[in-house]
């Protein structure tokens, strides 16, 4: 049962530099990271994920890597890296990390090669054409910055196509030379003892005329035979896909279990703050039930916030409409097609919402992924350009640069958030570890209750249907255990009147106090939820105890 870890696990988002600067610089390290592994045991995570930590001109975060083979010297080195890997799998935590497979930075050797001479192999690494009429149904996806997806390229007198920023050419996977170079990356980063790969944007490997460029065929066999290599060499690791579509394109992302372990489940996540705005349940419901089954040993990943914006491209003009107008009043607040703030400022910094928001995260079917400092309600900076914004320094301390450096602040990679509501004095770590009822110790409760029970990793999802429109409840079964979820999404008090009848004679033991409620009988079981309230209930049997349900 090993190899399913990841369907039991908390993924913990981070970026190195980001997380803790040992070395005075102003800029995170694995030095620091390691220094604050004991910080992620204690929360209760079990794998984090790295944002690309990788050699790069650092014009989108690293996700325009320059070397697939070393670490950013702002980070540190190789040497660090591995000793990082070495002490988070000492505290039993594993590690996984971007592998950006669709394109590379035009500062990498392959592409300047390529530009250099149309003779050479690594020409062919690469997308050209003439023209810029060919694949003229392949959507723009960052419509804000680029107006194509071809740019012209002088030393060749060709363009090359991108998918993303015109600095990032993307990889021809036409040519068996690029398959075969991607491998030989994973297992380098594999054989350094990574637990897995978040691969990032693959949907658009391939490019075919008269397609959209994105799922192609070509496309999902590749990744097939990627699995099948990586299979055939290591155990127990994941590859997780990000793919930006809707939940039926995704499913083929994980083949017959095949493909991909896991993969994101994109479009979850605005219709939970939709959900959340209306008052109503029915937009979570709606897009649940229009998921499809996966395979047994695949999984969803899901999430509330990450790196990026909170994408909108797979919802509708009406809804994206709405979502700004609930969400992003101001335009700054608004990035692509998507809303680039951090979760507390989401919900304008209520703590009912933001734990009411984690409880729906960590009870729908998936693994949940945890976006750095959202643990402790971190919030966002909408002057800082680009997604910077959500990717300022962990806040540690009430002290000088949040406690994250001892460098000058005017050193530092981005601003520490210093604004009177979410600035470090009023938002850290080691304030909230002081106090019993902090955001922080309630996330490790949550996580600490959810580790417990296989049910949510594992179990399926049965909506109940109250007459009440914001109650979102639901039940989750696996082996024989069931837990009950309640949730209110308003801010009023509600009545939840819930339909039972199948577990007559259980007794919803509440899971994160140890509450015995009534037994469930005949009649419809009432209960009353406070304003953003919830209820995680084991349906205990009369004859076991909730101890001996649980892992």
């Amino acid at each position: 049962m090993n190899s399913l870890w990841y369907k039991d696990a908390i993924f913990y988002e981070l970026h190195v530099r980001a997380f803790y600067d040992a070395n005075g610089d102003g800029k995170g390290d694995f030095q620091g990271l390691i220094q604050k592994l004991d910080y992620l045991r204690d929360l209760g995570i079990d794998c984090i994920w790295l944002l690309p930590f990788y050699p790069s001109p650092l014009r989108d975060d690293g996700y325009d890597i320059s070397d697939f083979y070393d670490v950013h010297p702002n980070y540190g080195t190789l040497k660090d890296f591995e000793l990082f890997l070495d002490e988070a799998h000492r505290r039993n935590i594993r590690v996984i990390a971007d592998l950006v497979i669709n394109h590379t930075s035009d500062q990498h050797p392959w592409f300047q090669e390529a530009c250099n001479s149309v003779d050479s192999a690594k020409h062919n690494y690469y997308v050209w054409s003439e023209a810029t009429d060919k694949y003229k149904n392949a959507r723009i996806i960052f419509l804000d910055t680029e107006k194509s997806n071809w740019t012209y390229e002088p030393r060749v007198g060709k363009y090359y196509w991108h998918r993303f920023f015109s600095h990032q050419p993307d990889l021809n996977y036409d040519n068996p030379e690029v398959q075969e170079a991607i491998f030989d990356i994973a297992c380098f980063w594999l054989d350094k003892g990574l637990d897995g790969l978040r691969c990032d944007a693959v949907p658009y490997l391939f490019e075919r005329d008269d397609t959209n460029c994105e799922n192609l065929p070509e496309t999902h066999a590749y990744l097939k035979e990627l699995r099948r290599k990586i299979d055939g060499k290591y155990q127990d690791k994941v590859l997780l896909a990000e793919a930006n579509q809707l939940p039926q394109e995704v499913r083929h992302y994980f083949g017959e279990g095949d493909e991909f372990h896991m993969a994101f489940h994109f479009p979850l996540m605005p219709r939970i703050f939709m959900a959340l705005a209306r008052k109503n349940r029915q937009p979570v419901v709606d897009v649940m039930m229009q998921t499809p089954y996966i395979p047994e040993t695949c999984q969803w990943g899901l999430f509330l916030r990450n790196h990026d914006e909170v994408t909108l491209e797979m919802v509708t003009e009406i809804q994206r409409a709405y979502m700004w107008y609930a969400y992003a009043s101001d335009s700054r607040m608004r990035l692509n097609l998507g809303i680039r703030r951090r979760l507390a400022p989401l919900v304008d910094d209520d703590r009912r919402k933001v734990e009411l928001l984690n409880s729906i995260l960590f009870t729908m079917p998936g693994t949940p992924i945890i976006y750095y400092g959202d643990e402790i309600g971190m919030g966002d900076n909408i002057y800082l350009g680009d997604r910077n914004g959500v990717r300022t320094p962990m806040q540690w301390t009430g002290d000088r640069d949040a406690g994250f450096s001892n460098a000058d602040p005017e050193q530092l990679y981005l601003p520490v958030i210093s604004n009177p509501v979410y600035g470090s004095q009023a938002i850290n770590v080691e304030a909230q570890l002081r106090t019993p009822t902090s955001l922080l110790n309630t996330m490790q409760l949550l996580i600490k209750v959810r580790k417990k029970y296989q049910v949510f990793g594992r179990g399926i999802l049965e909506f109940l249907k109250p007459r009440n429109k914001c109650i979102l409840a639901y039940t989750r079964s696996y082996g024989g255990d069931t837990v009950l979820i309640v949730q209110n999404l308003a801010d009023t008090p509600q009545p939840a009147e819930l339909d039972l009848g199948q577990y007559r004679g259980t007794v919803p033991v509440e899971m994160l106090g140890g509450t015995h409620f009534p037994p469930v009988g005949e009649l419809p079981y009432m209960l009353t939820l406070s304003p953003y309230g919830f209820y995680w209930f084991f349906l205990e049997k009369r004859n076991n105890s909730i101890a001996g349900m649980s892992k």
